[in-house]
Parts: structure tokens; C-alpha cells; sequence
């Protein structure tokens, strides 16, 4: 059987769903779709990488590319290099996940995420590849087998573009906690942050093979809260396990989420003239209160589905300079064609060194969050269950009793079997009535579903 795209590339249990012989036949579906004669592939410190990563390589290679080896780095390190080589690219990595699932990421020539017509291309393809097994073969021979090589000092390279990033200024005097998540970052994100000055305490930086996300990372930031309290440092920054997302924590132990941090850029961004069209573009899961913040300020705010892939189109479109998620992946359009943790950072904590205020207190003063309900249900067809009729009948009642202060967002995860409910109300009791209520609709449709004919 064949996976499809998701938000954000291909994932699934490695060594079982995402087997070597389903990822091989990826990297030949790639190469052919993408009519590619050179990749650049990378990972994160999953155990599985190493294996997947050879399969991906594999599969191109016998369709006649070559394959570049950039080893562990970041996703956004990986879209880097694609941008200054301009080859495609692919990141063995299942981002947030637990250790156990590994995902395919691709990127077009230029470190771009591919569109959704370039992802279905390369799905036919997979199909065509999958139904030919052990037919006879039209791979090249000889010459024409593509070759496989090692890039050993692609790290310092990505580097060196992180510390220069900030056009000569500096982090000294900033006290800084960086939680890698056990990630592709363990070893990057440290060594920028020193670079440039800063006062740094990395956690989370010693990668097992099986300890990326456990515990911490952009999706545990407990502990990382913990040690920056401990430390009297001025804020600690949550990576995931592939760096291409960022959260913050500032001095009292307070996280602040995506939503915040593009908040606070699009205000210094405007406040210096230097954001473009004096608009920034966030996705449908941002909250209504930085849309509320942004109206006083003046400034647009665009909106796309989840996925930083549809910030950057959306950027890319209207020659816009920032965009970003609530979850962390933020877009500095003229810096990177991704969200990219690490340079987030860096420009967080020359934001705050700027003012000369608490990052607490810009957070603070950025905007003020409404109550927010998160619920995800399981369901094997997630799209088919928010689809259903009576889950919509009731998505547009509790809509109409939240009216304009309050906002319902049902939607199928793209990576995972899940729907996923939001609901935002200015009450907080409100909110979690409303999302127990779209929730107990959707189990509803999940029994009527799963009933016998």
C-alpha cells in the first residue's frame, strides 16, 4: 500500500507503515516525478533515520540521481542548502512525533515545500512504482546509476548563515535556555547562539536515537519553564526534533506560543516600516485575539489552511515578509523558505535585547489571548467524519450562540487520525462547553459510521 501527503510531508511507524521498501519506492517516484538529476536528503537523530535514509537514497539513485548526504541537520539547514544549490531535497523526519514514527519531507529545487499538485504527481507516481514491482526493470545501468556521496561539513555551513543573519549586531548580555528536543538541532543551536554571543544553557541536546520529544521540545516545555526559572535566565526557547518550530518561555516560567511571537514580530516588523504591505499571513488556528490586536495596530492579517507551506505560498503570492503558525513555524520571507526555529530565535532575542524591555512583558503587551479549547478525536477517516452533516449542523449552531467574539474550527490533522476541534470564546467555560459539545457530535458520527448497514 501506498501513504499519502499530509500538512507536512509523509509520516508514519517506521519499519512498518513507512517501511525501506514503501521509502524506496518514494525516492524512485521522486526522482521521476521531480525529473531531478541531484537531491540533497538529511535527517533527524531518529534510530530509523540512518535506514530510511539509505532506502529514500536508494530509490533515487536507481532512477539515476544523485544523492547528497548532509547527514543530521535541521529541516530548515536542509531547505538552506536546497536554496543555495538549488536541487531538490528531502528531510527523513517526523518533526514533533514520537521516536518511533519518521516521516518523508521533499522539498522543490530551491528549498521550497512542494505545492499540492507536485505531491499528487509524486503519489501517481508512487503508485505507478508500487504496481511494477517485480516487473522486468527500465533502470539505468552502468553510468547511468546515480551516485551517492557524503557532505560531512553541511552543519558549519547552515551555521555560519544563522550567525549572520543579524548583520553584524550581537546577543551579549542575553541568558538564554535552548531545549533541542534530543533533535536535529542538539548540536546547531547551541553553538549559534554562543557564536553570537549569548549566554547559553542547552537541555535536551544529547540525542539516544529513542529520546528525541521525550519529555521535551516545543511539545513539553515543562521542563525547559523549570530551568529558566532556576537559572534567572531572560527567556528559554523550545525546539521540536527537526528545528523548524519554535516557542518561548519567558523569566517567570510563562510559555508563549507562535501566535505571540508573530505578534511581537509583525509590530516591531510595522513599527520600522520593513513589513511588506504592512500585512502578515497566519492560518486558520491562530487566535481571534492576535487578530484583534493586529486590527488596532493596523495591520492585515491573511489567513490559510495549517501548514507553514501555505504561510510561504500565501508570503510568495503577495510579496509578503512575515508569516506563522501558532505552533511555532514562523516565515522570515527574505531569510528562509521555511519555518526555522534556530533563526527565530536569534531574532527573538535581538528583538527583546533592542527594546530593552523584559520578554514577558512584550509578550504581555503583544495581545491578548483568548480562552482556547483544543480536543482531538480519534477517527480512522478523519475528513469523512468532519464532513458529515450533523457534525456541520452543529459546527454552525455553536457558532451562531458564540457570535463575533467567539470562533469554531473543525478539521481532519494532516498528520495524524484525528479530528482535530478548536473553540474560542471570551468565557473559558463557554469555550470547553462548545468544544464537549462539537466533540460528543463527532463521536456521534464515528458510532453511526462504524454502524452495520
Amino acid at each position: 500500500m501506498g501513504l499519502r501527503f499530509g500538512t507536512d510531508g509523509i509520516r508514519g511507524v517506521a519499519n512498518a507503515e513507512l517501511g525501506a521498501e514503501l521509502v524506496m519506492a518514494l525516492g524512485r517516484a521522486a526522482a521521476r516525478a521531480l525529473d531531478a538529476k541531484s537531491f540533497l536528503v538529511g535527517r533527524d537523530t531518529r534510530r530509523s533515520g540512518p535506514l530510511l535514509q539509505a532506502a529514500l537514497s536508494a530509490g533515487m539513485a536507481s532512477e539515476g540521481a544523485d544523492v547528497v548526504d548532509l547527514g543530521v541537520l535541521p529541516t530548515p539547514g536542509v531547505a538552506w542548502w536546497s536554496a543555495q544549490r538549488g536541487y531538490p531535497a528531502a528531510v527523513v523526519s517526523a518533526s514533533h512525533n514520537p521516536f518511533a514514527d519518521n516521516g518523508i519531507k521533499l522539498f522543490a529545487a530551491g528549498g521550497v515545500k512542494l505545492p499540492d499538485l507536485t505531491e499528487a504527481a509524486v503519489e501517481k507516481e508512487l503508485g505507478r512504482v508500487l504496481e511494477s514491482s517485480g516487473s522486468p526493470s527500465s533502470s539505468p545501468v552502468g553510468h547511468g546509476v546515480g551516485r551517492l556521496s557524503d557532505e560531512p561539513d553541511a552543519r558549519h555551513g547552515y551555521v555560519d548563515h544563522l550567525v549572520g543573519v543579524l548583520e553584524g549586531r550581537d546577543l551579549t548580555g542575553m541568558r538564554v535556555v535552548v531545549d533541542c528536543a534530543n533533535g536535529a538541532a542538539s548540536t546547531v543551536a547551541p553553538e549559534v547562539f554562543a557564536r553570537l554571543g549569548a549566554e547559553v544553557h542547552a537541555i535536551a541536546h544529547e540525542p539516544d536515537g529513542a529520546n528525541i520529544n521525550d519529555g521535551c521540545g516545543s511539545t513539553h516545555p515543562e521542563s525547559l519553564a523549570a530551568e529558566v526559572v532556576a537559572r534567572g535566565a531572560h527567556l528559554g526557547l523550545a525546539l521540536d526534533g527537526d528545528a523548524d518550530r519554535l516557542l518561548a518561555v519567558d523569566h517567570t516560567g510563562e510559555v508563549a506560543t507562535g501566535d505571540e511571537l508573530v505578534s511581537m514580530f509583525a509590530t516591531d516588523l510595522a513599527s520600522q516600516g520593513r513589513l511588506a504591505r504592512n500585512t502578515v499571513v497566519v492560518t486558520v488556528m491562530t487566535n481571534l485575539g492576535f487578530r484583534l490586536a493586529m486590527a488596532e495596530r493596523g495591520i492585515t492579517v491573511r489567513e490559510t489552511q495549517v501548514g507553514d507551506r501555505y504561510v510561504l505560498e500565501a508570503l510568495n503570492a503577495d510579496g509578503l515578509t512575515l508569516g506563522g503558525e501558532q505552533s511555532g513555524h514562523i516565515v522570515f520571507r527574505e531569510l528562509a523558505t521555511t519555518g526555522d526555529g534556530v533563526l527565530t530565535g536569534i531574532l527573538l532575542l535581538d528583538l527583546v535585547k533592542r527594546s530593552g524591555a523584559p520578554f514577558a512583558a512584550l509578550a504581555r503587551q503583544s495581545m491578548q489571548r483568548l480562552p482556547q479549547v483544543l480536543r482531538n478525536v480519534v477517527a480512522p477517516q478523519p475528513e469523512h467524519v468532519v464532513a458529515a452533516p450533523a457534525v456541520q449542523a452543529e459546527v454552525v449552531a455553536v457558532q451562531t450562540e458564540l457570535g463575533s467574539r467567539g470562533r469554531v474550527l473543525l478539521r481532519a490533522s494532516g498528520t495524524e487520525p484525528l479530528v482535530r476541534v478548536m473553540v474560542e470564546a471570551e468565557d473559558e467555560a463557554a469555550a470547553h462547553a462548545a468544544a464537549q459539545r462539537l466533540c460528543a457530535a463527532v463521536e456521534k458520527a464515528l458510532v453511526v459510521a462504524s454502524a452495520p448497514e
